[in-house]
């Protein structure tokens, strides 16, 4: 900075033509694109808006550095670096580690003067699945954040799972599976088995069906099947239009190559449209123009909404994967809203056939058969079908491709004197007086109450959940003084940072061997000395050396063995001792456990023979753990072909959908859920003679799956039922339940709140200028906020839009800044809207205060903020609006 100073004073002193014209050509070529346009313009408000993004990266910087990888997201965000900041990341990387790597790389962010650099920073986070993306907000900053209810039951064991289950990355990674997996390759004809002809043929035959199969048995060459039948039905000069939906992405991207394969090769046109594309293309044309449609389900329920898709009549099959999730307000139980809304309501319109997909339609609450009858009941209503389709007549040659393995229960001793996690507690409480203190210091400004959360547990996923509440919280934390609140909130992310690894350490001795929970924290402070290592760092470094002979000498401990991997191993070797062939997946909950039973096996002399491999999930929890889809695939090919590798550890990211068929052992460790996953997680055993153990030291987790075993049987004996219904009798049953439910629906929907008349003020989120009064902002078409007089005009600057498009009534020509000098700061868009030249505003960008009693709120969203919300009207805007275009547009001039 010094150099740069000294280089603009003899810059300025300099009297030859054209110095400035090649000072700016020279700041272009290094790269310093940002700065040359805003020298170039006389224009320094894209620079100076980025400020509020580096503060709030200043903030986050201890969790980037502990969180991030920096060579994951490197490639994604060069671009808003010059060339040689991106060499010495890596150089860093390399030489100091990833730690250092990404206290160097929010260094350069911090120096960019790429407008977009946040929003790039943002997309690269939620590529790479990171769980900091969760905390860099670009759009709506850190608005609306609450504390969750941390108090309840800590013995509910399925909540725990839940938190640490991961998508499923892909239905088939390996590139030559079975012919009998999810997503079979079909791409040359394939001759379907008997079996899926018969579940294929109730809706072959136009009946809308739900298809209940177990995994593995190739339900997506089933919706093939059905689709091919349907497409080739039509007479000459008609046609039908199909959708499909998946859930998830990433089955959303292997739907779409599947049946892109299969029917383009038949003349069928197919594409597909996700959260992750909608925004380039247009949903419209792409409904139009396409004989085969794969669709993320929300971009069907905005679509509706916004009258892009008029109606479901423009198709005339729809199939939804996992069908089991239409309940609620999940967005396929919104399609169907739409769906019996336009059955229900007497329309003249056809409307699509239904079929579902899913390996268990599920019980819900159902504490025996007959609720559990009501509950499929519940679900063909939702759906509006009439069949559940099962195998029935070829149950053998299914049970040939699908075999359901034997459950064996192990309940296993805990550690018993655990002087690891006392040592590692008494640090973690040392951690928390520290945090703690800083508000002490503070007085009347204090988050002090963010530590009087009870049943607060270390070494359990209730305490991760605690530490995401108290960052949030924390970036929201506000003081007159900014540089003494970016320490504060630096400091309490430090502490945080530290008190997460060490939860996490402690769940890995739990399962795992004091070893490694040690190992794992000694590779973290070695990072964290190689990084910044600021005097908190320092301190906290200097805390856990002092304990560092204590807990080697815990961890040599031969009386420390924990005796579930004991009998993790007595299992293992008795197996291999049986069938020296066996191949086994072996489930644990989370990837540092993955790492840790890897090591753990590799370095036991009788074990080590198995030769482990791992699968996990893409997100990224910590410096060293998430893999790519590629990574993936290699990992089941080398599974599926390399005899010696005989055991695969893998996270819930291998229950759903992927294809194991060599599987003959299938290991649960401290692993259940519900009973949709206990079937899921069992289907990857699909090998005749295979065994499914559940090994746990807790009570409520074997009572957890035995429920879930007598649920499964509730299921399969309510489907029965369901099925020796006369069909007729099934109609009507199903007809007086959806009549019911839209009853409910249309009369006891959800309370209006009462809006609050009282006159607010609008002021800018970031300076806390004055924007405008709630009284004349004006609602358009339901959804869109204006605000009506010439006052507004004067509190905001406009620029042409980067982007102009038309969305609905509506064309995009201009974004709206807040007017005061050195804030720019986004307040939305002007447009054209029929004959009007108006503003739309966005309510996260505004503080709302009351005028009585200077209260101030943040609204993540217009429809949380109870104001009176008068609808906007063509004759009281005529007059204003006039003006207000004739001003506008002179501006955009």
């Amino acid at each position: 900075m010094e150099a740069a100073s000294l280089f603009l004073q003899f810059l300025l002193e300099l009297q030859e033509e054209g110095w400035f014209r090649a000072f700016l050509d020279a700041l272009n070529q290094a790269g310093y694109s940002g700065l040359y346009e805003a020298i170039e313009s006389w224009d320094f408000q894209k620079i100076e808006k980025l400020e509020e993004y580096r503060s709030l990266l200043r903030r986050l910087r201890p969790e980037f550095k502990t969180t991030i990888n920096p060579k994951d997201i490197l490639p994604e965000i060069s671009e808003c670096l010059i060339s040689q900041e991106c060499e010495e990341i890596m150089q860093v990387c390399s030489n100091k580690g990833l730690m250092a790597g990404a206290e160097k790389m929010v260094e350069c962010l911090l120096r960019s003067d790429k407008e977009n650099w946040p929003k790039t920073l943002k997309l690269a986070l939620e590529k790479e699945e990171s769980k900091f993306s969760e905390l860099w907000m670009v759009e709506n900053g850190a608005k609306g954040v609450e504390m969750k209810d941390l108090e309840d039951d800590e013995t509910k064991t399925f909540d725990v799972q839940i938190f640490y289950k991961e998508e499923p990355e892909n239905q088939n990674l390996s590139q030559n599976s079975h012919p009998s997996s999810e997503a079979p390759h079909i791409y040359s004809p394939v001759k379907p088995r008997n079996y899926q002809l018969e579940l294929a043929l109730p809706a072959q035959k136009g009946k809308n069906t739900i298809i209940c199969a177990p995994t593995g048995c190739g339900k997506t060459f089933v919706s093939l099947l059905i689709c091919e039948h349907h497409l080739k039905k039509f007479p000459q000069g008609q046609k039908g239009k199909v959708v499909f939906f998946a859930v998830q992405l990433p089955v959303y991207e292997q739907q779409k190559s599947v049946f892109s394969q299969h029917f383009e090769r038949l003349g069928y046109k197919v594409a597909g449209i996700s959260g992750a594309t909608s925004d380039n293309v247009s949903v419209e044309q792409i409904v139009e123009n396409n004989d085969i449609i794969i669709l993320t389900p929300q971009i069907l329920v905005n679509s509706l909404k916004n009258g892009t898709v008029p109606s479901l009549s423009v198709f005339t099959l729809m199939i939804f994967d996992e069908c089991h999730n239409t309940s609620k307000h999940h967005p396929y139980n919104m399609i169907m809203f739409n769906y019996l809304d336009q059955k229900l309501g007497g329309s003249s319109d056809s409307l699509p056939q239904v079929v579902g997909l899913t390996a268990s339609v599920g019980v819900g609450d159902a504490r025996n058969t007959a609720e559990a009858t009501e509950y499929l009941c519940q679900l063909c209503a939702c759906l509006d079908t009439s069949v559940v389709a099962t195998v029935k007549d070829n149950l053998e040659e299914l049970e040939e491709m699908v075999y359901k393995p034997q459950k064996f229960f192990r309940k296993v001793k805990s550690p018993t004197a655990n002087r690891f996690k006392s040592v590692i507690s008494q640090l973690m409480l040392e951690t928390e007086g520290l945090a703690k203190s800083i508000f002490e210091e503070l007085g009347a400004i204090s988050l002090e109450n963010l530590f009087q959360i009870q049943n607060r547990k270390f070494g359990t996923q209730k305490y991760e959940q605690w530490i995401i509440a108290v960052q949030k919280v924390c970036m929201l934390f506000q003081m007159p003084d900014k540089d003494e609140e970016s320490r504060i909130c630096q400091a309490l992310f430090l502490y945080t940072s530290h008190l997460r690894k060490y939860n996490d350490a402690l769940i890995i001795s739990e399962h795992a061997r004091v070893k490694d929970a040690l190992d794992y924290l000694k590779d973290f402070f070695t990072n964290v000395r190689a990084a910044g290592f600021d005097e908190i760092e320092q301190d906290l470094t200097r805390r856990f050396e002092e304990k560092l002979q204590e807990l080697e000498s815990i961890s040599m401990d031969p009386s420390n063995e924990n005796p579930k991997l004991e009998d993790l191993c007595f299992i293992l070797k008795e197996e291999y001792h049986i069938n020296p062939e066996t191949r086994t997946i072996l489930f644990v909950k989370t990837r540092a456990l993955v790492d840790a039973l890897k090591k753990w096996i590799e370095e036991n002399p009788t074990l080590s023979f198995l030769k482990p491999g791992i699968l996990t999930g893409r997100g990224k929890t910590s410096q060293n753990t998430g893999m790519t889809l590629l990574a993936q695939k290699c990992v089941l090919d080398t599974f599926r072909t390399n005899g010696d590798n005989k055991i695969l550890i893998a996270t819930s990211v291998a229950d759903e959908g992927i294809d194991i068929a060599q599987c003959n052992l299938v290991i649960l460790y401290e692993y259940v859920g519900n009973v949709i996953k206990m079937i899921q997680t069992r289907g990857r055993g699909r090998a005749r003679g295979s065994k499914c153990f559940l090994l746990t030291s807790n009570d409520d987790v074997i009572e957890k799956e035995k429920i879930n075993i007598y649920k499964e049987k509730m299921m399969n004996d309510s489907i029965v039922n369901v099925q020796t219904w006369d069909e007729a009798a099934f109609k009507e049953k199903i007809h007086q339940i959806q009549i019911h439910e839209k009853f409910i629906r249309d009369n006891q929907g959800k309370a209006m709140p009462v809006p609050d008349k009282k006159n607010k003020k609008l002021l800018c989120r970031k300076c806390k200028a004055f924007a405008c009064y709630t009284a004349d902002i004006r609602v358009v078409e339901e959804c869109h906020f204006t605000v009506i007089g010439d006052a507004f005009r004067e509190h905001f600057v406009s620029k042409l839009h980067p982007r102009p498009k038309n969305f609905g009534s509506f064309e995009k020509k201009a974004k709206i800044f807040c007017a005061r000098p050195n804030c720019s700061h986004d307040w939305g868009i002007h447009v054209r809207y029929r004959a009007f030249e108006i503003p739309v505003i966005k309510i996260e960008s505004f503080v709302v205060e009351d005028v009585e009693t200077g209260v101030q709120m943040l609204y993540a969203r217009w429809r949380d903020f109870h104001f009176e919300k008068i609808p906007f009207d063509a004759a009281e805007m005529s007059r204003c609006a006039q003006d207000l275009s004739l001003q506008g547009m002179g501006d955009l001039e």
